[in-house]
């Protein structure tokens, strides 16, 4: 098995409700994400892809579409923090993001890992899987998942 890896980037809002320091307020970031998938190279001549795991113009278009494109320059916000969820009901069409856990790095991480891992495992040949997504939440700081 062979690994590949696509970095994307994507600016998000977010708080931690409860957290003790400043990032109990509303603020946003220049998320950074990783996706590395593992598989074979493909053989195939004449096919587009020969000689890769998976082309990653293909790469980055589903992460796109099933994830960064929904996430970025949304607020993502826990169910819970009923606050924030109120006030950005107040403004019509707003891009939110609603989740089930507070948005922290490592549950962002976990809920990307997830949704993704449906998308790439072997849905294209070549036993093709996610197996590992780092997000950054600053330079210094990120949450990695590994299958």
């Amino acid at each position: 098995m062979i690994t590949i890896t696509r970095k994307l980037e994507f600016d998000a809002g977010h708080r931690i409700p409860d957290h003790r320091s400043q990032c109990r307020n509303l603020h946003g970031h220049r998320y950074v994400l990783e996706i590395t998938l593992a598989g074979e190279v493909s053989r195939e001549s004449g096919a587009s892809d020969n000689g890769m795991v998976m082309d990653f113009a293909d790469v980055k278009a589903l992460a796109n579409e099933h994830l960064v494109s929904v996430w970025d320059h949304a607020f993502l916000v826990y169910e819970g923090d009923t606050a924030v969820r109120n006030f950005l009901e107040t403004m019509p069409g707003h891009k939110t993001v609603v989740f089930d856990r507070v948005p922290t790095v490592e549950n962002l991480a976990a809920a990307a890992f997830d949704k993704l891992s449906h998308v790439f495992d072997a849905h294209y040949g070549r036993d093709l899987r996610l197996v590992r997504l780092r997000l950054y939440e600053t330079p210094n700081c990120w949450s990695e998942v590994t299958a």
